[in-house]
């Protein structure tokens, strides 16, 4: 199990292939990427992404060993950046591994629900005019945990 939380950038397919090969016996192997993306407001600059560091590595592990335990994982990864980024750049990426697929996309799937309305970060959209606004909880984002 491994958890990343960084404010550099990180290759997918270098990590996508290292967590791959280490995963000897697993079935499937899902991964994961998340895009800063301008959908709502339009004129996204950036998005700027805080945390407590001691307290948002210790969530991450804590739900990520949970995602362990439940759908018997080979292995798992989390990598979560914080800092200023611009759209297109890579926010997170999740990895799977298990001796099958279902249970593989399952976990990827919780983990992916957990990071986007549980996870301890705090987002704020910069946009072109200047303007400033800190990203709100999502109703949709909160009813995808349920099925959890």
């Amino acid at each position: 199990m491994h958890v990343k939380v960084q404010e550099e950038r990180f290759e997918f397919g270098r990590e996508a292939e290292a967590f791959a090969a280490g995963c000897a016996g697993a079935g499937a192997v899902v991964t994961f990427t998340g895009v800063v993306r301008d959908a709502d407001a339009g004129g996204l600059v950036a998005m700027e992404i805080e945390h407590y560091p001691g307290m948002t590595q210790k969530a991450l592990e804590k739900i990520t060993a949970d995602a362990m335990a439940r759908w018997s994982l080979a292995d798992a990864l989390v990598i979560h950046r914080h800092g200023r980024l611009e759209p297109g750049e890579q926010i997170m990426m999740v990895a799977t591994a298990a001796r099958h697929r279902v249970a593989a996309f399952e976990a990827a799937e919780f983990l992916m629900d957990y990071l986007k309305s549980r996870a301890p970060f705090w987002k704020k959209e910069i946009l072109e005019n200047g303007s400033a606004s800190w990203v709100e909880a999502k109703e949709i984002d909160e009813e995808a945990l349920t099925r959890w």
